[in-house]
């Protein structure tokens, strides 16, 4: 009896911990870390053995990824200048939060993606931005194309907590409803709404503006990107929230 209760209450506090780091303040500065709870209806999408789970996008189960993605050391590791191809979850997410780290070489460029479907492959996800802002490579990008932003569609705070290429950084994704989140490093860095004005006038102003339904909710797949640049991750965990 004392185990069981135990248990529950350690489930119930990891739920309720994870619904204040969702409806925490706007402020950036005032974030505090929210570190995933081990246990806490998390399921690992990587579990530092192999690519189970995972499938190239556009293929069926079973298909196995590129030479571009090994697994080592308990990483999984993206190759530079080896294509790997896209790869994608084999399930589908609604409501959910996704958390990983992430490691970029210099000049690196990556992204995850998620609400991906594949009856849009020339737009299929959003993206989550993973790039060497510091690169002289890309000085002349905009910020809309910077590390943690809604690719393309909508900028993250001007504050974030970035380490260079060659460290490890923490984010996560959190879309509940027609609401997401992006934090990098234990803070909040962008919020928005699924459809909303400012996601409007960002598709309406970027390469997305010829699909209509860009910057809507759906349910879809996790999207690990190929740019061809080399990355690193570990740690990647999603957990399923009760729709909003």
């Amino acid at each position: 009896m004392t185990t069981c209760f135990a248990e529950t209450m350690r489930v119930t506090v990891g739920v309720l911990l994870a619904g204040w780091c969702f409806g925490s303040s706007q402020a950036a500065a005032a974030e505090q870390p929210c570190v995933p709870a081990e246990g806490a209806g998390w399921t690992e999408l990587f579990d530092g053995k192999t690519l189970g789970g995972w499938r190239p996008y556009g293929k069926p189960a079973g298909t196995p990824a590129g030479e571009g993605w090994k697994v080592e050391e308990g990483m999984l590791h993206k190759l530079p200048g080896v294509k790997g191809g896209d790869i994608i979850t084999l399930k589908k997410y609604d409501d959910f939060e996704l958390a990983w780290e992430w490691r970029l070489a210099k000049d690196g460029n990556n992204g995850i993606k998620y609400c991906v479907t594949e009856q849009r492959p020339g737009a299929p996800g959003y993206e989550y931005q993973m790039i060497d802002d510091a690169s002289d490579k890309w000085k002349s990008l905009h910020d809309k194309a910077k590390t943690a932003a809604f690719y393309e569609v909508l900028p993250p705070a001007a504050d974030k907590p970035l380490k260079p290429a060659g460290e490890w950084n923490s984010s996560r994704v959190l879309v509940q409803g027609n609401r997401v989140e992006h934090w990098l490093n234990g803070q909040k860095v962008l919020a928005y709404e699924f459809g909303s004005e400012a996601v409007k006038a960002g598709v309406a102003d970027s390469k997305f503006k010829k699909y209509p339904d860009f910057g809507t909710k759906l349910a879809g797949h996790i999207m690990l990107t190929d740019h061809n640049d080399e990355t690193w991750y570990r740690k990647v965990r999603v957990r399923e929230l009760p729709a909003k």
